[in-house]
């Protein structure tokens, strides 16, 4: 039995509009990451995770449920389900990561906010007060519960007196930069990636790192945004040696992540495919987008390792914390963890 799409979309917007995230996450968990670096509260910079690395463990979990349910009796009571949400959380209780299922995320997050600080600039972050994107909602196509999030989003930073938003991920760049003008009136900030800042400062590497590696290209960054030669300036500044696989740049491969909230089998099987194109260029992958990151480690085979490129420009920039191939096994041991 497949899994009702219209009670999962229904689901997630309801929590768009009702709890302000398309899945609900502690606010211990949003803002940990940021904990011990005496980031500023608001300004008119501000550092906007938009919380999509936070919300990758609610997110598998969610996604390893739905799996689970679609192959039961139950999945004919998902109706029921989106009717209980409205009340009370049941989602809370159903994408519920294991322990220590977001350390890897929260460094990446201190990875990008540290590098910052190298290049010259300390953002404010809104921490608790910080919301979803919302980018999720619009591309399951629920226009009227976005576009009054966008509103709200934006809101927030007009009374916060935010002019300038330095974003982490290709999702939230691009709602911030391209849809959320179409939607809200006076909309004038400005909106750049956190590799666009890097790649503009002129960064001097501290080590330089020899492997030769994968890269990704995130759908958006590379066909909506543009962003493709700054991952590549930065990763190559820092030595390292980048394999183009086949389907890249503007033709690159998705990694399935867009359809895992409803097909998450579907979405694995794209995974697997971008892995094995990604594998032939190289034995090392690099990733720019959280979501990206997750479904292409699930896919991954043992031999391959999949890490994020803030983990790459802390290593060869910023102070060393963790080697990226010791960071990747634990990431993944964590994951392995996490699924069980």
């Amino acid at each position: 039995m497949s899994l009702p799409i219209g009670p999962t979309v229904g689901l997630l917007a309801d929590n768009l509009r009702f709890r302000g995230s398309v899945l609900p996450i502690p606010p211990v968990a949003a803002t940990r990451w940021a904990h011990g670096l005496g980031l500023p509260h608001g300004g008119e910079t501000v550092l906007y995770t938009g919380s999509m690395y936070q919300l990758v463990p609610y997110i598998a979990s969610m996604g390893r449920f739905q799996e689970r349910l679609a192959g039961s009796r139950l999945a004919r009571y998902a109706g029921l389900g989106r009717a209980a949400n409205r009340v009370v959380s049941v989602s809370s209780l159903i994408a519920r990561p294991g322990a220590g299922g977001g350390a890897a995320y929260d460094r990446n997050l201190r990875n990008i906010a540290r590098l910052l600080g190298l290049a010259g600039l300390r953002p404010g972050y809104l921490y608790g007060e910080e919301l979803y994107s919302g980018a999720l909602v619009h591309d399951l196509g629920v226009d009227g519960v976005f576009a009054a999030h966008a509103r709200r989003v934006h809101d927030l930073f007009v009374r916060r007196g935010v002019r300038r938003v330095i974003t982490v991920d290709p999702h939230t760049t691009y709602m911030l930069a391209v849809v959320y003008p179409r939607l809200v009136s006076g909309y004038d900030l400005r909106v750049e990636s956190y590799l666009e800042v890097l790649a503009q400062a002129g960064l001097e590497p501290r080590r330089r790192l020899t492997e030769e590696v994968a890269l990704h290209d995130s759908c958006l960054y590379a066909r909506s945004l543009g962003l493709t030669g700054e991952p590549r300036r930065l990763l190559g500044r820092a030595g390292l040696t980048v394999r183009e696989p086949e389907f890249a740049g503007r033709f690159t491969w998705c990694c399935g992540g867009p359809i895992e909230a409803l097909y998450p089998k579907k979405a694995l099987e794209g995974a697997r495919t971008r892995v094995d194109q990604l594998r032939r260029a190289a034995a090392r992958v690099v990733t720019m987008c959280p979501i990206c990151l997750v479904n292409l480690r699930r896919a991954a085979p043992d031999d391959l390792a999949v890490t994020d490129i803030s983990d790459y420009l802390a290593e060869a920039y910023a102070e060393k914390t963790c080697a990226t191939e010791a960071c990747t096994r634990e990431d993944n041991a964590g994951e392995e963890q996490h699924d069980g």
